[in-house]
């Protein structure tokens, strides 16, 4: 568990500047919940598995992680605990390129999605619309 980081000059939110759909929601429980910032709202789907968010960018961003904020005890049936996260450059070309287990999460969790060598320098990062 981690705490959510601030924006600041190496990194910045652009959530705000995707558009972004639900494979389904239960009334009051959608995209603003979602998106709120309070841990006491959350999205809750409504239909059949596999639940997903897709967000669509209009440009091009480097995205070196993924934050979300989970809590089992909250919302223990729909706590997920499996997360895949996927990105295309074009229609119909999505590629899996990371997955992440939880075993009953609290809290903020960072998805990262940069690869680094011995040195710590990144090799490789996300540059698509996630």
């Amino acid at each position: 568990m981690m705490i959510k980081p601030e924006s600041d000059k190496f990194k910045r939110d652009i959530s705000e500047y995707g558009i972004w759909n639900l494979s389904s929601a239960k009334i009051g429980n959608g995209v603003e919940q979602l998106r709120d910032d309070n841990p006491n709202t959350f999205w809750q789907s409504d239909g059949n598995q596999p639940h997903y968010i897709i967000i669509q960018f209009l440009k091009k961003f480097r995205i070196n992680e993924v934050w979300i904020y989970l809590d089992y005890k909250t919302d223990e049936s729909y706590t997920p605990s499996r997360i895949l996260v996927k990105v295309e450059n074009s229609f119909c070309d999505m590629v899996e390129i990371k997955l992440v287990d939880f075993e009953e999460p609290i809290g903020w969790f960072r998805i990262n999605l940069e690869e680094r060598n011995s040195k710590g320098e990144v090799i490789k990062y996300i540059k698509y619309k996630l």
